[in-house]
């Protein structure tokens, strides 16, 4: 071998991340390895050309890289160099840790000067875009230079979760049934007619209505729609997505997709994948879709993310939320578990709810969203409905309380840790309620700031998914909140369907 030969060979060994990071570490499984080697095998099947190497920022929002096929090869083996700086801005990209300060104030020397951590690709996600040409797609895990796992991680703190209750010989088994509005471009030019900046997202696209709304499920919306549904759904499908439904809600192009259960993180990296899926698609068809829950137009009803979840045995098929006693829906620890949703409602609402438009739907007219916490059986204004009955293998809860733009990992985890409390503590939510509006029990937060100070003051949260992780959440919060605020003052906002411009700016796009 020449030298050149060397030579070039040692170089694209540098070409990403560091040496052999992944090797070093030991980040990888059995299965992750042996993932690896089929996207190999894929990439020179399909000719990729680049693979977008992405994760999702603390507000769940995917932030990417494209990679050539060569230099990702290299990244399977070394990880990626990516910047800190969306773990330190919140969602209008406004600068909230200072990289330059002391342990840029958060006590982690790692964060100062702005400097880079490393992605780590895993090959358990890996995909093939079916609308992109000659385009693959992979989420990774991010961890500092030492190979410690990055502390504001939402995966790493579900994995983590996840860990130990594989420990206890369980799984955490979830079901997506996510709401999101489609409507109309009204033309490319619409889209920038005005540019923002840091802290100031500029104005949101101009669209249209794609139908009337409010005829809950019926068939001719859907029809009208095919020409864009159809593609969603095959494109879905082609990625491997378990997708089950989809119809048309309440509110003019409010749609709802339901898939089949999945693990816990299985079906946080279909939500991610999901919504940028649904995102990328219907802009290539002159669509808009939006996961902020309450829209600043006319007649658009609040969307919610509505969390089916369940624990199995670890070692066999068997559902430890059924019941094996006549008259109880569900089993002693189903009800403990429930318990600990209700008891930690408004500590997690931060993570089911991130945002100040999402509060716009815990109202009591928006009768199918919960007021209080609590729980009933198959009762849709109850923030726990209970599906089930005695040896009924599908027995689960559903948590009715999210809005589709929370981040996946944040909120399948803060579900988790507040019902294993449940469990571990024997917590009791109470007599099952008939009229979920009408009872009494612990309040939901009513804005973002209480859902701040909320999950700030939680031992629970802060022990389970991490100090550092939920003090950043709530700083990044706080800064939101205080430009909502500076902007209300300075402009008088004629609401749209209840809503400010600010929101209409900050959530339509992004989400």
């Amino acid at each position: 071998m020449s030298a050149q030969s060397l030579l070039d060979g040692y170089l694209q060994r540098l070409s990403s991340g560091r040496p052999d990071f992944v090797a070093q570490f030991g980040l990888w499984s059995p299965e992750q390895h042996t993932a690896a080697q089929r996207i190999l095998a894929l990439v020179e099947e399909h000719q990729l050309e680049v693979v977008r190497v992405g994760f999702a920022d603390p507000h769940g929002i995917v932030r990417s890289k494209t990679l050539t096929t060569k230099v990702f090869l290299s990244a399977l083996r070394n990880g990626m160099d990516y910047s800190l700086g969306p773990f330190m801005f919140d969602t209008g990209l406004d600068l909230v840790l200072d990289p330059f300060a002391a342990g840029a104030g958060l006590g982690l020397t790692e964060l100062e000067g702005a400097s880079d951590f490393v992605a780590v690709p895993d090959p358990l996600t890996f995909r093939i875009l079916p609308w992109a040409e000659r385009t693959g797609w992979i989420l990774a895990d991010e961890y500092f230079k030492d190979g410690t796992p990055l502390p504001f991680s939402g995966r790493h703190a579900l994995r983590r979760l996840l860990a130990q209750l594989a420990e206890r010989d369980m799984r955490f088994v979830i079901g997506l049934e996510v709401e999101w509005y489609l409507s109309r471009l009204t033309g490319p030019a619409a889209q920038f007619r005005e540019v923002g900046g840091f802290g100031q997202p500029g104005a949101a696209p101009d669209v249209l209505p794609v139908d009337l709304g409010y005829q809950f499920n019926i068939e001719w919306y859907n029809d009208q729609l095919d020409h864009i549904l159809r593609p969603l759904r095959n494109h879905l499908v082609a990625l491997d997505l378990p997708l089950r439904t989809t119809e048309h809600e309440s509110g003019p192009g409010q749609l709802e997709f339901t898939f089949d259960p999945l693990d816990a993180m299985a079906a946080a990296d279909a939500m991610v994948l999901f919504r940028t899926a649904v995102k990328q698609i219907c802009g290539r068809h002159g669509y808009h879709a939006s996961f902020m829950c309450k829209p600043a137009l006319h007649g658009c009803d609040a969307s919610g993310w509505h969390l089916h979840q369940s624990l199995f045995s670890g070692s066999s098929p068997t559902n430890l939320f059924m019941s094996s006693r006549p008259g109880d829906v569900v089993s002693p620890l189903a009800r403990a578990f429930a318990g600990g949703l209700v008891h930690h409602a408004a500590e997690t609402a931060l993570l089911t709810t991130p945002t100040i438009n999402g509060y716009r739907r815990y109202a009591k007219g928006h009768s199918l969203a919960p007021t209080v916490a609590g729980w009933a059986e198959d009762n849709r204004g109850a923030m726990i409905r209970i599906l089930g009955e005695p040896f009924d293998g599908a027995s689960h809860l559903e948590n009715r309380i999210g809005e589709p733009a929370a981040n996946p990992y944040l909120y399948i985890a803060a579900q988790l840790a507040a019902g294993m409390d449940g469990v571990d503590t024997g917590l009791d939510p109470g007599p099952l309620s008939v009229d979920p509006h009408g009872q009494s029990g612990p309040p939901l937060p009513q804005s973002l700031g209480a859902a701040v100070a909320a999950a700030a003051g939680s031992g629970l949260m802060r022990k389970q998914l991490g100090d550092h992780l939920i003090e950043l959440l709530c700083r990044l919060k706080r800064n939101e909140i205080a430009r909502f605020e500076r902007w209300s003052a300075q402009h008088d906002d004629e609401l749209v369907n209840g809503v400010s411009e600010w929101e209409q700016r900050e959530y339509f796009l992004i989400y």
